[in-house]
């Protein structure tokens, strides 16, 4: 008498036999940190308008970090001025710092670059999502 092959459980075994379960679960897990709102969100409802600090403030080649209002504003070259989110796309840490034209995260070394938010180094899967900003007259707040 010959016994039929073993069956191999694979992770699509699994999730066919759990049925419509696991994507239940699936689309009810949110990443680590996620509001659910998107910076663009967090931006217009996070006091639009307000002054978040003059040009003078902001070193050239560096950046300062509002970590109430969750966003980094660099200044890459004299005069140009960047916002990004400063929610790091790794697990969702604050930034902690702004030196050499990197903006660095503490928790586990993602390092973005000040001029347009893209990864440098570490663990962090995306760039930092740019936020909107004006500056005029000296002053910089959030658009």
């Amino acid at each position: 008498m010959t016994l039929p092959p073993a069956r191999r459980t694979t992770r699509r075994t699994v999730l066919l036999a759990t049925g419509g379960a696991a994507a239940a679960l699936t689309a009810a897990c949110g990443k680590y940190g996620d509001s659910g709102s998107s910076s663009s969100d967090r931006s217009s409802n996070a006091g639009a308008g307000q002054e978040l600090a003059k040009t003078a403030d902001i070193p050239v080649g560096g950046g300062r970090i509002f970590a109430d209002r969750k966003v980094v504003v660099t200044q890459p070259a004299k005069g140009d001025f960047k916002a990004f989110s400063a929610i790091c796309t790794h697990l969702g840490c604050t930034v902690g710092s702004v030196a050499d034209g990197i903006i660095h995260c503490p928790c586990h070394g993602s390092e973005f670059r000040i001029t347009d938010g893209s990864v440098a180094g570490g663990p962090a899967p995306r760039p930092l999502p740019a936020e909107k900003i004006t500056v005029e007259r000296g002053s910089i707040s959030l658009a």
